[in-house]
């Protein structure tokens, strides 16, 4: 006669056997159907068509602290959400023409996400925090070079959050508040 313990330990081996089995053979024990008109992807990872595409980043003239446009190239076969994380990168990479750059090179950019009502979020590595110049007007060119950069290159970006290491900050060094979207502001780009 089989002991209770033993059956239910001949019982919970079989079941393991038949999951091993199931998910050797790609078969799931339980399908999630997707509705009827669902798009495969989200909204921010829909594929765009061109191979390269031409963006604005913002860099600083140092003699009067406005934000000066300069064009790259990207390359655009990806997401919106890998564009966008292009377009920092280059952005942290600095400008090619002797601009002074908002952004410490040794930030990294996380991920982008954009909401359908144009929230991008961006975050970054605590690099962005760690080796940021202290001051409330470093702290409002970093803010407005990426915020403006986005909103520049991609149309659905209305707004932005900025993220460090995945999390709201209450500020990059003491002075403008985080905790909330930022629009942008063309009025700091120089006119000539």
């Amino acid at each position: 006669m089989v002991k209770p313990r033993s059956l239910h330990i001949l019982i919970l081996t079989g079941l393991l056997v038949a999951l091993v089995i199931l998910f050797i053979l790609g078969i799931s024990p339980e399908r999630i159907a997707r509705p009827a008109g669902t798009p495969d992807t989200p909204a921010d990872a829909v594929a765009l068509d061109a191979e390269t595409k031409s963006v604005t980043l913002f860099f600083l003239r140092e003699e009067d602290g406005m934000f000066v446009p300069e064009t790259r190239t990207i390359a655009a076969s990806g997401t919106i959400a890998q564009e966008a994380e292009a377009v920092l990168n280059e952005l942290i990479k600095g400008s090619a023409n002797g601009l002074a750059s908002a952004l410490p090179p040794e930030a990294k950019v996380g991920q982008v996400f954009v909401t359908k009502d144009g929230t991008a979020y961006a975050d970054f590595s605590k690099d962005l925090i760690d080796a940021h110049p202290s001051g409330s007007e470093a702290e409002q060119a970093t803010v407005f070079a990426i915020v403006n950069t986005l909103a520049r290159n991609f149309k659905s970006v209305k707004k932005v959050f900025i993220l460090v290491d995945g999390e709201e900050r209450e500020t990059l060094d003491g002075h403008i508040t985080l905790n909330r979207a930022f629009l942008p502001d063309y009025s700091l780009v120089a006119k000539d």
